[in-house]
């Protein structure tokens, strides 16, 4: 379980990265701007879901590794952006759905194992997969992607939903599920799936 826990990490915390890395140089943030987007986008969902579950913050800092990898992953961006933003542009909807379903595994797993109900499962996959997201949005001036009609946390939830349910750990089980929600989200992201939304005057 460990090893998977750390692939996931790795895989989620590459995927967000570049995310927040990519819409900060959109946004022609200078190098400090980038890392920043990049650092909260990885890490700013997994610091709200441990401040909601009562788990220390201070565990986001034992986690020196990953903290270099963003770095890297930002600054790779920023020093090579012709060569990296081509290939994001084919294949950024699928990073970023890996990192989705990657980081609302580990946050429902956080809750598990604290025992708490099903509820706080889904939220802390929710945060976790979305959390950094939406705190990027923000500091980027855009609307956060999770809070338009676009589905999106859905994904979240029903990992959330069958890992409470099922009591699942790590396996082949595990990466089967992640496989295919991620896959929905692709499917949704071209097929525009998109949840019920009303405008007001």
């Amino acid at each position: 379980m460990f090893m998977e826990w750390e692939l996931l990490n790795v895989v989620g915390t590459i995927a967000f990265a570049a995310s927040g890395a990519i819409i900060a140089m959109d946004e022609k943030y200078d190098i400090f701007g980038v890392w920043l987007l990049a650092f909260i986008t990885a890490f700013g969902g997994g610091a709200i879901r441990n401040v909601l579950l009562g788990n220390p913050v201070s565990l986001i800092w034992q986690q020196n590794d990953l903290f270099i990898l963003c770095f890297l992953v930002a600054l790779l961006i920023f020093l090579l952006p012709s060569v990296v933003l081509p290939h994001w542009e084919r294949w950024g909807v699928i990073v970023d759905a890996i990192g989705l379903v990657a980081f609302a595994f580990q946050g429902a797993q956080v809750a598990i194992k604290l025992d708490l109900p099903l509820s706080a499962a889904i939220a802390a996959a929710v945060l976790t997969g979305v959390g950094g997201g939406v705190v990027r949005d923000l500091l980027a001036g855009r609307k956060p992607l999770v809070l338009q009609s676009e589905v999106y946390a859905i994904w979240a939830i029903l990992i959330a939903v069958i890992t409470y349910y099922f009591k699942l750990e790590g396996g082949l089980v595990v990466y089967t599920l992640l496989i295919v929600v991620a896959t929905l989200r692709v499917i949704s992201y071209y097929r525009k799936w998109n949840l019920p939304a009303r405008k007001v005057r």
